[in-house]
């Protein structure tokens, strides 16, 4: 009896055992990496992760924070570049938090300096490099893994946009794993593997477009980048236009109505609402190799601006930006320089997006109509300034007294520039976040660079599933076996009795 017992509670106990083992919650195998995007007017810090276990060679990367450092962007800190690092230290910390505290040595951090700083370099080298010496002081004295700080350039900027671009939108494989209930749900896309959309990105100091071309073509091969993700090569056309962002077009336009101008220090704006006022010292204006060019010799200091709300005239301004007079190649977008024909849909994301949410062209499920965002945009610009300014009173003046000019832009360097036509203008997707993810060129970065951190195996369970159904059914015939035993050793079946006797 005591053997049977003790035979029983042993079956029991292995058939228990074996399967809290079997079937524990896995560990969670996560790696973390933080890129820190130091744009030309602000930087944002941005908090990825993604499983150790990689899929055909490249992470599945998910941003799962973002901090907007306070202040101007690093290339503001010109003057004072001792204080450039500093200006990142809090959302560094609030990175800390974010990221478990054991996993802080081993998470890369890296950061990438666009336009802005592209700029300065080419103004004031030595103030450049040490607006990054200071940033990678700080960034050396985080807890994390100091895997770099430099300006990135703006085909870097553009494809890894377009890789962004992609990623989120499930165009390089079938499926991605995202997390939502964890790493094992699936999200099936609805585009064929084979088909990529395009990336449109307008910063303060550059835009780039980006995309997949029909033909490749031998014309302009510093324009095509290689890339190899999730086991697919792709070859991509992109360019990166400086001084073609919005703020710095703006400092182009301004300064060529100062050299049309006359003597006269007052100039009218068609692109600033009626009633607006702004006063721009001349040094200022120059200063920066965007406009110096176009410097003019001027009895004063100051330049008066008066708005006068008028959106065709703004067009016909803002569209002598774009030089369309010589091209060496097949077919050009402005300035001499090559641009495949436009191929696919196309994602437009920053000051794209951003101007175009504001003006309320991109919250309705189907893309807006050209002629519709076009007197859109020129009715917000006929709108007088104390009206405008009373109605989106939330929103700081400089940026508000801005939009007008931003819309009108976008509209010229879409259509004028890379010439968009009403035919393919609804392929084009303006683009805040994906998911839970900012579109942008960070994430691509990120991606990119999971190509360089080794995969580790997944955690598996302690048996394999045959293993543990065969483990499984042995216990339980035991323990079958021991019971049955029991049950005809107390309960002696008629025929045993009738031997016996």
């Amino acid at each position: 009896l005591l053997i049977l017992g003790f035979l029983s509670a042993l079956a029991v106990i292995a058939l228990i055992a074996v399967a809290v083992t079997q079937n524990k919650p896995l560990p969670k195998n996560i790696k973390y990496g933080i890129v820190l995007d130091a744009g030309s007017s602000h930087t944002n810090l941005y908090v990825y992760e993604w499983p150790a276990e990689k899929e055909n060679d490249t992470g599945v990367v998910q941003q799962v924070e973002v901090c907007k450092v306070e202040g101007p962007g690093i290339s503001g800190y010109s003057h004072a570049t001792e204080k450039a690092g500093p200006s990142l230290a809090p959302c560094l910390r609030h990175a800390e938090e974010v990221i478990p505290s054991k996993q802080h040595q081993e998470t890369p951090v890296y950061l990438g300096a666009t336009a802005g700083m592209r700029l300065l370099s080419l103004e004031n080298k030595s103030a450049a490099d040490k607006v990054l010496s200071s940033v990678e002081k700080t960034l050396r004295s985080a807890p994390f893994s100091f895997q770099g700080a430099r300006i990135i350039s703006g085909q870097e900027e553009g494809a890894y946009g377009w890789i962004t671009i992609n990623y989120l939108l499930g165009n390089f494989k079938q499926v991605l794993y995202q997390q939502q209930s964890g790493w094992t749900t699936f999200l099936q896309s609805l585009k064929s593997v084979s088909e990529t959309s395009g990336a449109l990105d307008l910063g303060g100091a550059s835009t780039q477009i980006t995309f997949v071309p029909n033909e490749l073509s031998p014309e302009s091969p510093e324009n095509l980048l290689y890339f190899r993700l999730y086991g697919k090569d792709y070859l991509v056309y992109t360019h990166s236009f400086l001084c073609y962002g919005k703020d710095q077009a703006l400092q182009q336009k301004l300064a060529r109505d100062l050299q049309a101008s006359t003597s006269n220090n007052s100039v009218f704006d068609p692109c600033f609402h009626q009633g607006y006022q702004r006063t721009i010292n001349i040094n200022d204006l120059f200063k920066n190799p965007c406009t110096s060019a176009k410097k003019k010799q001027v009895p004063f200091s100051q330049l008066y601006i008066q708005g006068e709300g008028d959106y065709q005239k703004c067009r016909r301004n803002i569209q002598k930006l774009f030089n369309k007079t010589n091209c060496p190649y097949s077919s050009c977008s402005f300035n001499g320089i090559y641009l495949p024909p436009l191929q696919g849909d196309f994602g437009a994301f920053s000051a794209f997006y951003f101007v175009m949410n504001f003006l309320n062209l991109t919250s309705e499920q189907t893309p807006v109509a050209l002629d519709k965002v076009a007197s859109t945009i020129e009715s917000f610009c006929a709108r007088p300034w104390h009206e405008v300014k009373t109605a989106y009173h939330q929103i700081k003046e400089k940026y508000l007294s801005e939009y007008c000019f931003s819309g009108a832009y976008i509209l010229s360097l879409l259509e004028n520039g890379y010439e968009f036509t009403e035919k393919n203008w609804q392929r084009i997707h303006f683009l805040g976040k994906i998911g839970s993810s900012d579109a942008g060129w960070t994430l691509g970065y990120m991606l990119n660079l999971t190509n360089m951190i080794p995969a580790e195996e997944p955690a598996v369970p302690p048996l394999s599933h045959s293993s543990y159904v065969g483990l499984m059914v042995l216990c339980s015939l035991v323990l079958v076996s021991i019971l049955l035993f029991a049950w005809l050793l107390f309960h002696k079946p008629k025929c045993l009795q009738k031997g016996i006797v």
